[in-house]
């Protein structure tokens, strides 16, 4: 018999055919009391005889007989909340808790209540707490109360409940409800509530900060509360246990922090022996942030660049480092098997948002390889728009155009987006560029690559500061000139740009932003493609100039307009180190556009607050010597109009639109159109 398998049964055995296996219902009550009333009518005889013929229970109900149940549903949810209200009765301060909770019922309606009548409410409900707030803060519904009371209390009021919760604060942010408290009493304080409550976190920030409950809000008044001297008390914890114990003793015996530093190179120079462990325990952090994807955290990032800006760049932590933060984007066989639509990269994006995260990203990108920028810009995919508008984002974009070679690269991921090129409408995608061509934040990037670095109205000191540190980086790890990977940009940016000033130039002319973007676009937006569109563009713009600038509301009265025909004029910005103009290559030639725009009234354009336009008609280098010549005789004829406006006798004032609603009235004084004055002496010379 061994290895066969036996199928069938001997001979001799009779064999029983399976029985479908039935599941016996379960009695309900009305069959139970049935079953009980027959048995109790006869005595039980009536389900003995019927047993030998019956087949089942009987599911015949008389219609005559009624059952009665103990309870009924509704008296058993009735008994219920009567135990419900007496548990609550029965706990300490039962009726204060209810009686509070009805004066919030009725303030937190704000709109509903008379300021009198709230008045009174709020002297009543402190009259209730005073004394008492640890007994609500620790409950779900009660807490709100005191969240209410802090609203509306004075000065004196809220310092009450804060001196009450100084002991409880930590407990306070750990608690899943009473972390809104926390926040609360923090924004309406004023600083010297807020000095009271962070220090309160000193010498325990390491296990807040991982707490589920506390870890935001701790940050949160890191972020937004804490002085520069409570964030570097807050920050040094990050650098060992040592720290967080020299906080907590001078917290509990009341000493003065004085002369701290977070700036852990600073550290580490003054104690060179704990280099090793101070990293190591920072790493340890960092690196469990990473791993739990908690990497939102504002406090996280600026332990990061300071943990980066210690280590010797090239050397082996250094680059581990910057592998770990890579680790948090996931290839693409990775992205392939995981449910993560965004393919990881949560690290990036959250670090482009804030002050040292940002930085820390633009150091990546420099110091990294053209792989890993690429890595890198793919996790800023559909993200442009936002992080344009925003102050720290803004520089992760220009480092993003500014340091890759493959301006390809750069062109696509960054340009297309920033310029809404990918949106069908045509209206839409307009006004999506529009907002950005006029916003003080989210023009930096997409002014850039015409502007350069150099350009102080478009970079603070603080963005300038970080971008020579990127270029002293680049200069060791990019291959291409600067001047090449700027032209290869303008391949991306010069059409949409041109066309962009085509369209829009009649609202870009009306605020000194769009002057500026139309300004820039046309001297430094050219490619070998782009050549009859900035034509187009030039002849769109000199239009603005047609009609009477002596009428109110011409062009010639608006400052900034004014400004952006002079430089287009003299074909190039100003250049304050040689003291000339530097023209812009392929030259501009837009007087050869405006000059027949502005001919007629030409004597009027030299007698407007916009004159200078004419006297750069005469001076500029770009200014054919036909047209100049022309100007020069037509400016002849009416001389003695030019003569009137230098001199100014009629005490006229000159009248310059500054923006929307808002004028400014220049009084002459005696002094007269400088302009004119400018005139009149390249005439007689």
């Amino acid at each position: 018999m061994g290895g066969i398998k036996r199928k069938e049964a001997p001979v001799k055995v009779t064999k029983v055919p399976k029985k479908q296996r039935t599941v016996e219902h379960k009695k309900s009550k009305l069959d139970l009391a049935a079953e009980q009333e027959d048995e109790g009518d006869f005595g039980g005889f009536a389900k003995a005889e019927a047993a030998p013929t019956a087949q089942g229970p009987s599911t015949t109900v008389d219609p005559n007989k009624k059952f009665k149940l103990d309870t009924s549903s509704a008296e058993a949810h009735a008994k219920q909340r009567q135990q419900a209200r007496e548990r609550k009765a029965a706990k300490p301060h039962a009726d204060a808790i209810q009686r509070s909770k009805k004066i919030w019922e009725r303030l937190r309606r704000k709109s509903h209540v008379p300021a009198a009548e709230r008045k009174d409410l709020v002297t009543e409900l402190f009259d209730i707490i005073t004394g008492r707030v640890r007994d609500f803060v620790f409950k779900h519904d009660s807490v709100r109360v005191i969240q209410c009371a802090l609203k509306y209390a004075d000065k004196t009021q809220r310092k009450v409940i804060v001196d009450e919760l100084r002991a409880d604060v930590k407990a306070l942010a750990e608690s899943r409800y009473g972390k809104f408290l926390v926040a609360k009493m923090v924004v309406e304080g004023d600083q010297a509530v807020r000095n009271i409550i962070v220090p309160e976190f000193y010498g325990h920030v390491k296990r807040l900060i991982n707490h589920p409950e506390a870890g935001w809000i701790v940050d949160d008044c890191y972020r937004q509360i804490a002085t520069s001297k409570q964030k570097a008390i807050m920050l040094r914890e990050w650098y060992g246990t040592e720290f967080a114990l020299a906080n907590r003793d001078a917290q509990k015996s009341t000493e003065k922090l004085d002369d701290v530093t977070a700036d852990l190179k600073v550290i580490l120079e003054e104690n060179p022996e704990k280099r090793r462990p101070i990293l190591d325990f920072l790493h340890q952090i960092i690196n469990a942030f990473i791993q739990k994807k908690l990497t939102g955290f504002t406090m996280l990032h600026d332990a990061m660049l300071q943990y980066m800006l210690a280590l010797d760049p090239g050397s082996e932590p250094h680059t581990a480092f910057l592998d770990l933060m890579k680790a948090d984007i996931e290839t693409k066989a990775e992205a392939k098997d995981s449910n993560d639509a965004s393919g990881g990269g949560d690290l990036f994006r959250n670090l482009a948002f804030t002050k040292s995260g940002s930085r820390l990203v633009c150091l990546a990108l420099a110091y990294g390889t053209a792989k890993d920028r690429k890595i890198i810009l793919r996790c800023f995919k559909d993200n442009v728009q936002l992080m344009a508008f925003d102050q720290y984002a803004k520089l992760v974009l220009v480092t993003s155009l500014d340091v890759p070679d493959d301006t390809k690269m750069s062109g696509k991921a960054i340009i297309s987006e920033l310029v809404a090129q990918g949106v069908e409408d045509e209206e839409q995608r307009l006004n999506t560029l529009d907002s950005v061509a006029v916003s003080l934040t989210a023009r930096v990037p997409l002014l850039f690559p015409l502007a350069g670095a150099g350009a102080k109205w478009l970079l603070n000191e603080q963005d300038k500061a970080i971008l020579d540190e990127v270029h002293a980086i680049r200069a060791t790890t990019s291959k291409k000139d600067p001047e090449l990977r700027r032209k290869g940009l303008l391949e991306y940016l010069s059409p949409p740009l041109l066309d962009f000033v085509t369209k829009r130039a009649e609202v870009l002319v009306k605020s000194s932003f769009g002057c500026q973007v139309m300004t820039e676009t046309l001297l430094e937006a050219h490619s070998e493609a782009s050549v009859e569109q900035r034509h187009v563009a030039k002849m769109a713009v000199a239009r603005l100039a047609e009609g009477d600038p002596a009428e109110e509301g011409h062009l010639a009265h608006n400052a900034h307009a004014g400004r952006m025909l002079k430089t287009l004029v003299l074909g190039g910005a100003f250049d304050p180190v040689s003291k000339t103009t530097k023209l812009s290559e392929p030259r501009l030639g837009f007087a050869e556009v405006l000059y027949p725009v502005i001919r007629e009234k030409l004597v009027e354009w030299a007698c407007s607050p916009s004159s200078f336009v004419v006297v750069a008609l005469l001076e500029s280098e770009d200014v054919d010597e036909t047209v100049s010549g022309e100007v020069r005789t037509a400016l002849e004829k009416g001389r003695k109009k030019i003569q009137a406006a230098a001199a100014a006798e009629d005490g006229a004032q000159e009248r310059f639109k500054l923006k929307e609603g808002e004028e400014k009235m220049k009084a002459a004084n005696g002094k007269g159109n400088a302009g004119a004055r400018i005139l009149l002496e390249r005439l007689s010379g």
